[in-house]
Parts: structure tokens; C-alpha cells; sequence
């Protein structure tokens, strides 16, 4: 197995930390961690793989600035292709490609997106593997809510997640119900 390496960006979200792996001609994505209250993003990548090493590379350099513009509130275009999907079970790739397909703008319930994969009473199933997304930001696991309109979790925090979709143009009102007709699937 090629080496590991981990770059620590800051954000208007405080810190996120990306996890990669290169070869001359492709980049592997294995982990995006974004830093919460009790533990900042490069303390969860250092725990979750064994010998990473710091490292620099140019392309991880302009995924970096294309994250940090998002949680600056820019529309950006994120593409999957450097995403390593090797590590997720064949179902959570299904949700989290389902998950990306969601457009700036818009939410999607945990089993609207179950239901669109094929996966019957899979609300709980598509809940688990969004929560285990190793893609946020990229995969805008922000973007799903529960069908009741509450906002759900998030690995940044519900309040990042709040930020997130009024950054997007989604009301959520005072008891914290997001309102809106823009849902997906």
C-alpha cells in the first residue's frame, strides 16, 4: 500500500483535514475530517489511521481551496473522481453517489434517498452510512434532513450544518425545523 499523507486547512469552520494517497498519475482521497468542538480534524485523522505522515501535494493543495471557498458560501463543483470509494461497503457508496447528486439549494430526507436506491425501510440503513461519509463537503451529507424537517446530525455539528444550508439559501425556522418546498427525490 502506497503511504499516507494528511494536509490540515483552515476555514471560516474551523479547521478540516484531508487524507491521501498518490500515485504518479492519480490522487486517492481516503478521508476528509472536519474538526468539531471536542477534537479538531487532524487529532481524528491521526487517530483513525496508523502512520500517516504530514505531506504537500498540489492537487490535495486545490481540493483545500475549492473546500475552503464552499464554507465560505461559494457554489462550487465538486467531482468524485479522486474519491477512493474502496473503503465504503457497496450500499454506502450507493447513498453517498445518490447524496452528491443533490443539488446547492436543496434537501433530501434519509428515506427519500432510501427509497430512490431501492432500499426498502433503509431511512436508518442511508442515516448510518451518510454519518460514516468520509467525503463531507465533497458528498453534501449536510443537504439530508429527516422527513419530519429536523435537521438531523452531522459530523462538523449540527451547527455547521445549520450554517451550511442557510449558506445554501434553506430556511430553518426558529424550532429548528427546516422549511422549504425544494426537496429532492
Amino acid at each position: 500500500m502506497k503511504d499516507l499523507y494528511y494536509s490540515t486547512f483552515s476555514s471560516t469552520f474551523d479547521t478540516f483535514t484531508i487524507v491521501w494517497k498518490e500515485t504518479v498519475s492519480r490522487l486517492f482521497i481516503q478521508r476528509i475530517f472536519l474538526s468539531q468542538s471536542r477534537q479538531k480534524s487532524d487529532e481524528k485523522a491521526l487517530e483513525a489511521f496508523e502512520n500517516i505522515k504530514i505531506g504537500a501535494s498540489a492537487s490535495v493543495a486545490l481540493l483545500g481551496d475549492k473546500i475552503k471557498r464552499f464554507l465560505k458560501g461559494k457554489d462550487v463543483k465538486f467531482d468524485l473522481e479522486s474519491l477512493d470509494f474502496s473503503l465504503c461497503t457497496k450500499i454506502q457508496e450507493k447513498v453517498l453517489k445518490a447524496e452528491y447528486r443533490i443539488p446547492r439549494g436543496w434537501v433530501s430526507t434519509y428515506k427519500r434517498i432510501a427509497n430512490y436506491i431501492d432500499l426498502q425501510k433503509g431511512a436508518r440503513v442511508v442515516g448510518n452510512s451518510l454519518a460514516k461519509n468520509p467525503f463531507p463537503i465533497i458528498i453534501p451529507c449536510h443537504r439530508v434532513i429527516k422527513s419530519n424537517g429536523d435537521l438531523g446530525g452531522y459530523q462538523g455539528g449540527i451547527e455547521m450544518k445549520r450554517k451550511l444550508l442557510k449558506m445554501e439559501g434553506i430556511e430553518i425556522a426558529e424550532r429548528g425545523k427546516v422549511i422549504t418546498n425544494r426537496i429532492y427525490y
